[in-house]
C-alpha cells in the first residue's frame, strides 16, 4: 500500500485518509486525486509537510455524486457547480442538463434520418439512369428527397413557382415598458426572436439582422438538399456569433440571449432554424400544426411525462431554456447550448405559416390561434388579429409575429398589381 493510504494519527480526529475514503466512497484514489486536481472535490485537509490527503467521512457523497455526473458527461465545470448546490437546486440542474442533452441527440437523429432518406431518395434517383453505377456521390436528383420530397414538382403543378406572401409585427405588450421581441417579414425570410437580459433588445435584432444575407439571393436555380443544410448550418452559426458580439459590452453578457424561429426560403423550399421556445406553425388543409419544438425545461417534462400540458402553463420554471442564443455563458441562470437546430420543410401552394414569440403562444390557446389564422384574408390581417388577441389575454409579454402565404407565383403578381 503506498505511504499515501497510511492511517490518520489520533489528532486529526474524525479524518480518514484517502485510502480509507475510497472505500467509503467506492471509488478509487486515482478518481479522488484526479477530482482534487480538477478542483471538483478538495479533501478536508491536506498535510504541508508529506502532502497527504484527508477527508471527511461526510464528503463520501458528494464523492459519489461527482462521480455519477461524470459519467453522464456533465462537463467538468458544470459538475463543479452542481456538487456546490443543495439537493433541491441540484436536482433541477441534473435534469436541464440532462433534457439540453435529449434535445440535442433528438435533433442529432432527426437530421440523421433525414440524411438518410435522402440519400437512399438520390440512389434510386441515380439506380434509374442508363450507365449509373448508384453512386450517393453523384449530382443525381435531389429535389424528392427527405421531408422536402416533391415540394419543387408541387409547387410547379400546372401553375408555375411557388412563393410567399408575407407580414410581421411586434408589440410591447399591455404590462412591459420596452419591447425586445423582434421580428421580420420578406420575401426571402420570415423570423421571429424573443430576446431577454440586459442587451434582449440587442441579441433579438441581432440574430436576425445576421440572417438577412443569408436568405439565399433572388433564388436563381434551385439549390440541392446538401447546399440547403450546409446553408443553413451557416446561417445558424452567423446569427449565434451576431448575438455574442451584440451582448459582449453588457454587464453580465451569459445572461443576455434571445430565442429565435426563422424560415428561409428558396423557390421551392423552406430551411427552418429553430432555437428556444418561440415556434412555428403551419395550416394546411384547415388543420394547424406545430412544427417546432419548445427548448424549455417545463417541454422537456411534458415530454417525460412528468408534468402535463396544464401544469406547464404555471410551473414556476417555465421561462427556464434549455437552448437559447447568449453571450458567453460561464455562469447564466439558464442552461442553454447555443447551435440552434435545422432542416428543411416541405411546402405546398396554399400553406399558410405562422411564427411567433411566446408572448402570443404562452397566453393564447392553440384553438383561438387557428380560428384567427384561418379567418384572416391574408398575412396582414392575420398578424394584427394575432397580436389583438395577446393583448385581449392580458398582453404579459412582448409579442412578435409573421404570417407567410405559399402561393403560385402568378397569383403573387395578380395580387401585387391589385394593390396597385
Amino acid at each position: 500500500m503506498e505511504r499515501e493510504g497510511r492511517a490518520v494519527g489520533a489528532a486529526s480526529g474524525e479524518l480518514v485518509t484517502i485510502g480509507e475514503f475510497a472505500r467509503l466512497s467506492r471509488l478509487s484514489a486515482k478518481a479522488l486525486r484526479r477530482y482534487d486536481e480538477l478542483g471538483l472535490l478538495r479533501p478536508a485537509l491536506v498535510d504541508p509537510v508529506n502532502g497527504y490527503r484527508y477527508y471527511d467521512p461526510a464528503q463520501a457523497e458528494e464523492a459519489r455524486l461527482v462521480a455519477w455526473l461524470r459519467r453522464i458527461g456533465m462537463p467538468l465545470s458544470r459538475i463543479g457547480r452542481v456538487a456546490a448546490l443543495d439537493a433541491g437546486a441540484a436536482a433541477v440542474e441534473i435534469r436541464a442538463y440532462w433534457a439540453r442533452v435529449e434535445a440535442e441527440t433528438a435533433a442529432r437523429r432527426d437530421l440523421a434520418m433525414y440524411l438518410v432518406d435522402h440519400l437512399s431518395a438520390e440512389g434510386r434517383a441515380m439506380a434509374r439512369i442508363p450507365g449509373s453505377t448508384g453512386s450517393t456521390g453523384s449530382t443525381g436528383s435531389t429535389g424528392n428527397a427527405g421531408s422536402a420530397g416533391g415540394a419543387e414538382s408541387a409547387g410547379r403543378a400546372g401553375a408555375g413557382l411557388l412563393a410567399i406572401r408575407c407580414a410581421a409585427l411586434t408589440d410591447t405588450g399591455v404590462v412591459r415598458t420596452a419591447n425586445q421581441d423582434a421580428a421580420f417579414a420578406g420575401p426571402r425570410l420570415l423570423a421571429v426572436a424573443d430576446g431577454f437580459g440586459e442587451g434582449g433588445a440587442e441579441a433579438s435584432a441581432a440574430a436576425i439582422e445576421a440572417l438577412k444575407p443569408s436568405a439565399w439571393g433572388s433564388g436563381g436555380g434551385a439549390p440541392s438538399a446538401a447546399d440547403l443544410l450546409n446553408a443553413l448550418e451557416d446561417t445558424a452559426d452567423s446569427a449565434s456569433r451576431a448575438v455574442r458580439e451584440a451582448v459582449a459590452s453588457c454587464a453580465a453578457p451569459d445572461g443576455s440571449g434571445t430565442t429565435l424561429t426563422a424560415m428561409l426560403w428558396t423557390g421551392s423550399r423552406l430551411g427552418l432554424v429553430h432555437i428556444g421556445d418561440s415556434r412555428a406553425y403551419l395550416l394546411r388543409g384547415g388543420e394547424l400544426f406545430r412544427i417546432t419544438h419548445d427548448h424549455s425545461l417545463v417541454q422537456s417534462m411534458i415530454d417525460d411525462g412528468s408534468l402535463s400540458r396544464e401544469e406547464a402553463a404555471s410551473h414556476p420554471q417555465r421561462a427556464l431554456l434549455l437552448k437559447a442564443l447568449v453571450g458567453e455563458a460561464r455562469s447564466a441562470q439558464v442552461a442553454v447550448a447555443s447551435r440552434p437546430d435545422v432542416r428543411l420543410q416541405e411546402v405546398l401552394a396554399g400553406d399558410r405559416y405562422l411564427l411567433c414569440s411566446d408572448g402570443l403562444s404562452a397566453v393564447v390557446d392553440e384553438a383561438d390561434l387557428r380560428a384567427a389564422v384561418v379567418a384572416a384574408d391574408g398575412p396582414e390581417e392575420a398578424v394584427r388579429r394575432l397580436v389583438g388577441l395577446a393583448r385581449e389575454a392580458g398582453g404579459p409579454d412582448n409579442v412578435a409575429c409573421a404570417v407567410a402565404d405559399v402561393v403560385v407565383e402568378e397569383q403573387e403578381q395578380e395580387q401585387e398589381q391589385k394593390q396597385e
